[in-house]
């Protein structure tokens, strides 16, 4: 009777607090607010070691630079996306508030264990689909341990794995700082590793995140639960990086070695794939493989010249179009011009894409530079009303597009 009694409270006291949500017109929400939010972040960060003069102005700007860039990247990708219906944005969550506290009453009074204990976290989801508000607590609660007892790396680790699932699986900076604190206070824990090895890869260090997943892998129990997630990261990596996998004794001799003769043994595995493709010139899927690997390391003059052995065996798709764009793109230094050959393939890619933001700023840079002002702007223009309102290139690009006009 009680368990009833506390669903009726339960459901009004719900009630009364959507009353205002009914009575209010529901905005709709941009996907890029999270990514903006991120971004933003590292733009204050590089601005702050910039004035701490721990960052030199030339790294300062660059890292400027590749921040807009992904900027870009991330608005193109976005428009795709379908724009919510405001009718049912307003009503549907008031009645998932409603039912869903109903539904799993009901189903708890049927199959539930009030006795039963929490279980202990173990990472076995990397992403786990739990709500906001549930997320929220947990970073509330870790944050309140560290309150008591700020060297605490258990707190630390579930602090920096919170605020990653608040990003959508995107290792904040705010993240990284409390797991590296965790690493600090506890080298061995598997939770931790793991979000590094994630940071690592997102910030396109795939080959260090491989060597950190690896080392977790030979060193955890063969039952452990997160075995599975980390198997599959480091599959979905080397998929994404097209770099050839290290064998697991590989992995294990490079355990001993320094960070430089560690990254030396990657570059190498990677130029014995250049190799093999300069004695097979028509295996178009390796030179694909060796762009994506060059361009992971670093190396964007070398994954631009792979990019176009490709091309020349058959013409590649928008989506290696882009990236292939992106690797000319990063050899242009703060200023500096276009290369024509990043000018033709930006052009091929504007064609596939019209509204694709990266091509749009390159291109109209190097109209700038050309002269040809007017089409400068229109590029520009273009891109600007691409962006959310509060992109932190706007006030850049509405700078350009005045010196355009």
């Amino acid at each position: 009777m009680l368990e009833f009694l506390l669903a009726a409270l339960t459901t009004a006291t719900v009630a009364a607090l959507l009353i205002p949500l009914l009575r209010s017109r529901v905005a709709a929400t941009d996907r890029l607010d999270n990514d903006l939010a991120v971004y933003r972040d590292q733009l204050a960060e590089v601005e702050r070691e910039r004035a701490a003069g721990t960052l030199p102005e030339p790294d300062a700007a660059a890292a400027k630079i590749e921040i807009e860039r992904r900027i870009l990247t991330a608005a193109e990708r976005d428009q795709a996306a379908p724009a919510p219906q405001a009718t049912l944005h307003r009503y549907l969550p008031p009645a998932l508030c409603l039912l869903v506290p109903l539904f799993a009453l009901g189903l708890y009074l049927s199959i539930g264990h009030p006795g039963l204990p929490s279980a202990p976290f173990t990472p076995e989801r990397a992403m786990p689909d739990v709500p906001a508000a549930r997320i929220a607590e947990v970073i509330a609660a870790a944050r309140a341990r560290l309150a008591q007892n700020p060297d605490d790396p258990q707190a630390l680790s579930a602090l920096g794995e919170a605020l990653t699932v608040e990003a959508n699986g995107t290792v904040t900076p705010a993240a990284l700082e409390a797991l590296n604190k965790a690493l600090a206070k506890n080298p061995d824990d598997p939770r931790t590793l793991f979000y590094l090895g994630l940071h690592e890869a997102q910030s396109g260090d795939s080959a260090a995140a491989l060597t950190r997943w690896r080392a977790l892998e030979a060193r955890s129990p063969p039952d452990a639960p997160w075995l599975p997630t980390l198997r599959a990261e480091i599959q979905r990596v080397v998929r994404a990086s097209g770099a050839p996998a290290p064998t697991q004794e590989q992995m294990q001799a490079m355990q001993n070695l320094s960070p430089a003769d560690r990254q030396q043994a990657i570059r190498g595995m990677v130029e014995g794939l250049d190799a093999k493709l300069r004695d097979n010139p028509n295996d178009r899927d390796g030179w694909l493989r060796l762009a994506n690997a060059r361009r992971v390391l670093g190396e964007a003059d070398k994954a631009a010249e792979a990019y176009a052995k490709a091309d020349t065996l058959e013409p590649v798709d928008a989506r290696i179009l882009a990236d292939w764009a992106e690797a000319h793109v990063r050899q242009v230094p703060p200023g500096g011009a276009v290369s024509p050959a990043a000018v033709a393939v930006l052009q091929r890619l504007e064609k596939a894409e019209p509204n694709n933001g990266l091509a749009l700023f390159y291109l109209g840079a190097a109209d700038f530079a050309a002269g040809r002002k007017q089409e400068a702007a229109r590029r520009w223009k273009t891109l600007l009303a691409l962006l959310p309102p509060d992109a932190p290139i706007r006030g850049m690009l509405e700078q350009k597009i005045r010196e355009a006009e």
